[in-house]
């Protein structure tokens, strides 16, 4: 037999187990399931209590904080790990056999399905505390869709009648979803992905990149319809962080007129949200800004706008982008500049162009109004820095995202059923949510992004 050398007095994989079980820890300490948990409770009544309520709820978050894939994964941990399962609160005395069942997980999370309102409850009150904590919460926003492959057997048109197995998932449906971009050689490419299964649409603060609202479709929901009503989440149940909200940037898929108007007039949010080419007869082509006056402004899809120099000196695609100066709020308008006073360029048609206008040396001013076109000019002009400063900001959803799958076990998952799918994301986002509030609070903000970084321990 090979001989064992006698174990140090401090391990580290006894160190490492217990800075991974203080994740747990610090998630269960800030959690507000109290009312969930005596809910369950009250409907047990004095019936059977082989498997208590509370260990069964904090051994179920404790799958979501390890990401574990699949109910069977948990039990063979909390059945091999004594630790994790006195942390959750089991009978130590009872051992491997105080873990419940694969029934009666499954009869728990049944029960979860019909408590999700408790669930949304939990989210909004750690939204809640976390504004408290994070005064700026929710002055950035961004908002983009994911998509959650389901696992499950597809179910076929003349399928829908009979009765189905647990394989099948009888709610999802498939998405489609394109990318299209421009190499460095300047040629187009395009890439389209399908799935079967849902779609999650998030709205997170991009700053510090915490889910504020949420919400599962079928895969083949459109994201446009979906952004206002995340919004009006928002104002239903955090009207502290309505009235902050200052700008909402998300992709074209977002993309229409109704969307950025109702932001800015009703919601008092400027839209930063990248435009869609609808200009299919003429792609990239300036068109008359006013078609109905003699001059020589023009504008395109994007929301540059350009003059046209009116000196026959010129060539005949002689086209200069003027110089945008600001958004007048009181007047509702995007206010420009001719570039060649406001730059100190040489133009042969100034002259000319200030006498059509009777201007003085400031040259040219031209006010866009708004509602010339909704969907192409917002508070924040298309052609500004602070715009695409702003639209950085929309990857923040995409690392969200990330986390999702990654840590938090959607990339791998077997889950089926809308509902099922729905109660799942919202304990997801509740466990990343109550990380954040934890580690802010043991004095660790830095972190806390972080679903697996390990806890501090105080001094």
């Amino acid at each position: 037999m090979a001989t064992i050398p006698q174990p140090s007095l401090f391990m580290w994989d006894e160190i490492d187990a217990a800075s991974d079980l203080d994740r747990l820890a610090l998630v269960l300490s800030v959690l507000p399931d109290e009312e969930l948990v005596r809910t369950l409770e009250q409907l047990r009544g004095r019936g059977r209590d082989d498997y208590p309520v509370r260990p069964t709820w904090n051994s179920f978050i404790a799958g979501i904080v390890y990401n574990h894939p699949s109910v069977a994964s948990l039990r063979r941990e909390l059945r091999r790990n004594g630790e994790l399962r006195q942390m959750c609160g089991f009978d130590p005395l009872a051992g491997a056999e105080a873990v419940p069942t694969d029934d009666a997980f499954s009869r728990f999370l049944v029960l979860l399905m019909a408590h999700r309102t408790l669930i949304d409850a939990m989210f909004h009150q750690l939204v809640c505390e976390l504004k408290d904590e994070l005064p700026d919460l929710g002055q950035k926003l961004a908002v983009d869709s994911k998509a959650i492959p389901s696992y499950g057997k597809q179910v076929r048109d003349e399928d829908k009648r009979v009765e189905q197995d647990r394989r099948r998932d009888t709610d999802a449906d498939w998405g489609t979803k394109t990318y299209k971009g421009v190499r460095e050689d300047g040629t187009a490419w395009e890439k389209v992905t399908r799935w079967f299964g849902y779609k999650l649409h998030l709205l997170v603060d991009s700053t510090h990149e915490l889910p504020l609202a949420y919400e599962v479709t079928e895969a083949s929901a459109s994201d446009t319809t979906h952004l206002l009503p995340l919004v009006e989440d928002i104002e239903e149940h955090h009207p502290d962080i309505a009235e902050d909200a200052e700008e909402l940037s998300a992709d074209k898929g977002y993309d229409s007129a109704e969307n950025k108007a109702a932001l800015y007039d009703d919601h008092d949010i400027k839209p930063v949200i990248d435009n869609r080419v609808l200009w299919k007869d003429e792609p990239g082509k300036p068109r008359p800004l006013f078609p109905d006056r003699a001059d020589m402004f023009l504008y395109d899809e994007l929301g540059q706008v350009f003059c046209q120099c009116p000196s026959e000196r010129r060539g005949e695609d002689e086209v200069r982008e003027l110089a945008f100066v600001g958004f007048e709020k009181d007047r509702m308008t995007l206010k420009y500049r001719c570039p060649a006073a406001y730059y100190g360029l040489v133009c042969p048609g100034r002259t000319t162009c200030e006498s059509m206008a009777n201007v003085g040396e400031y040259g040219r001013v031209v006010r866009i109004p708004l509602d010339l076109d909704r969907r192409i000019f917002t508070p924040i002009a298309r052609c500004s820095q602070k715009w695409e400063k702003a639209y950085d900001h929309r990857t923040a959803v995409e690392r969200v995202n990330s986390r999702i799958d990654h840590l938090l076990g959607f990339e791998h998952h077997t889950i089926r059923g809308k509902d099922k799918m729905t109660m799942r994301m919202g304990l997801a986002l509740v466990v990343m949510l109550a990380m954040a509030l934890g580690r802010i609070r043991a004095g660790q903000a830095d972190r806390m992004r972080s679903m697996t970084a390990p806890v501090q321990r105080a001094a």
